[in-house]
């Protein structure tokens, strides 16, 4: 993940495999909090109450900070979470949860046969998967004078600095939305054109 985007799932996903008998359902759903991703864990395991087992992981961006949990769910300790876990880091992907439901078949299938089958449902998932690019923006409000809304216009680069909003007043108020990695130059071509602004 960069500074200013990461990639995350476009919408929900799921995948099935089977194992030994075993059957595993990788369900995967884009969320930006915990409530965000306990509320879906929540349906899934109402929607699958006869599975034996719904184990999980989460990864986020919360403010520019990582924020990642997991749980095995009553498997043996480190064979599912964790391996769902690693398949979602090794995809490089944030804001998004993953629930691997399983129903046993009756074959054991050891700790490591257990790890590498969440792993393997949840990577299958995100290969499935359609994935999207997030950027992350710094947001302006930027005052304009009728006779300077050329200027502001020519200093316009999407998806890089874009406009979401535009208000005609007393004052012409512009809402102005700046990519991270550009934020600070966008500020300094603010100041030398003299178009005063204000950080959200």
């Amino acid at each position: 993940m960069s500074i200013d985007h990461y990639r995350t799932l476009a919408g929900l996903a799921e995948t099935r495999i089977k194992v030994e008998r075993s059957e595993f359902l990788a369900i995967g759903f884009p969320c930006t909090t915990d409530d965000q991703f306990f509320g879906s864990l929540q349906q899934i395991e109402k929607r699958h109450f006869d599975a034996t087992h719904h184990c999980w992981a989460f990864r986020l961006f919360a403010h520019g900070a990582t924020r990642q949990r997991s749980s095995d769910a009553g498997e043996p300790s480190g064979t599912a979470g964790r391996p769902i876990l690693a398949a979602v880091e090794s995809a490089d992907l944030f804001d998004l949860g993953v629930v691997v439901v399983r129903w046993y078949g009756g074959v054991k299938l050891g700790t490591g046969g257990l790890s590498r089958a969440y792993r393997d449902a949840a990577m299958e998932m995100i290969r499935a998967a359609q994935l999207e690019e997030r950027i992350l923006y710094a947001r302006y409000d930027v005052e304009v004078p009728f006779d300077s809304v050329g200027v502001l216009y020519r200093l316009l680069d999407p998806p890089n600095i874009v406009v979401r909003s535009e208000s005609f007043a007393e004052k012409n108020i512009y809402t102005i939305e700046a990519r991270l990695s550009r934020a600070g130059e966008f500020e300094r071509s603010l100041t030398e054109r003299q178009l005063a602004f204000t950080p959200h």
